[in-house]
């Protein structure tokens, strides 16, 4: 069982323990790594027309994103406004202009790699045997890259130790998206580890349709994929609106993005005074997610 698991968190490991001081040398790797993440989503669209029976298959998919994002979503919002009373934040009134369209065509690009995967595995009919194994490898190696990002990001464990409110959202996050996805596996009644894993991506979309669909195949990897890129659009739209009364709820509910992806949104919006417990708050749950992930997978 964790022999499995041990040898796709190995490149992990192993990438977290390199320190780089290079900035040249981190932005090079962070751009190889956001197309390592075009390729594999490419590839993950091939998978889905290797599938037999592909519109079954697809609403399936469909019927486990819808399923899995209510129950998931709506323990997450039940519990974070909790924080908010128990740990009030002080948010600044903004008025810089929000990124809303540029982010969105970001998350739209990598809808659309997805489908034009898709759509040359059914034009061309090729066979698509090999998809599986270049998946795998490509995924190694993504995941040294995340394990070296994640070494590298600037946070320290005194940061993170001192910081009651990012610790205490994340912690909730984890707990609250570990009870929807087991809700949505008794809902859907596919077995329980599967749902505690659809339930880690935490908002990270793409890590989290690759580690589902190189562990569980194609399904719950679209499955997955949309999941969590719908949590994010969700999030993109919902920040705006009630941060300054749910701070807490708001910088939660972007998961492991708000150290990155929503971060922008989070800022302008709260103001600075969110920005460490965003950052804090997401780097855990990125920490998290290829862990909490990968040891479910391996059950």
């Amino acid at each position: 069982m964790f022999s499995g698991m041990l040898y796709i968190f190995l490149p992990l490991i192993v990438g977290y323990l390199i320190p780089i001081n290079n900035n040249n040398l981190l932005e090079f790797i962070n751009k190889q790594t956001s197309r390592l993440v075009l390729v594999i989503l490419g590839l993950m669209g091939l998978s889905l027309a290797g599938l037999d029976n592909l519109g079954q298959n697809l609403h399936q998919i469909l019927l486990y994103t819808t399923t899995f994002f209510i129950a998931i979503s709506a323990c997450n919002l039940v519990a974070l406004p909790f924080i908010d009373k128990l740990l009030p934040i002080a948010t600044e009134l903004q008025h810089k202009k929000l990124p809303f369209k540029e982010m969105m065509m970001e998350s739209v690009r990598l809808i659309l790699v997805v489908a034009g995967g898709l759509i040359i595995g059914l034009m061309l009919g090729m066979d698509l045997s090999w998809v599986d194994t270049a998946s795998e490898g490509i995924l190694l190696l993504l995941l040294f890259l995340i394990g070296i990002q994640l070494r590298n990001s600037g946070m320290t464990l005194k940061q993170i130790l001192l910081n009651k409110n990012g610790m205490l959202i994340a912690a909730t996050i984890v707990v609250t998206s570990l009870l929807g996805g087991i809700i949505a596996a008794l809902i859907l009644d596919v077995p329980v580890k599967n749902g505690l894993a659809m339930a880690s991506g935490f908002g990270w979309y793409s890590l989290a349709g690759i580690l589902m669909g190189d562990g569980l195949g194609p399904v719950y990897g679209g499955a997955a994929f949309l999941n969590e890129l719908l949590r994010e659009l969700v999030a993109l739209t919902l920040i705006p609106l009630i941060i300054r009364r749910y701070p807490s709820t708001a910088i939660g509910y972007a998961g492991a993005t708000a150290m990155d992806f929503t971060l922008p949104v989070i800022q302008n919006s709260g103001g600075i005074r969110c920005v460490p417990i965003a950052i804090v708050s997401g780097f855990i749950l990125s920490l998290l997610v290829p862990v909490l992930m990968l040891f479910f997978l391996s059950l």
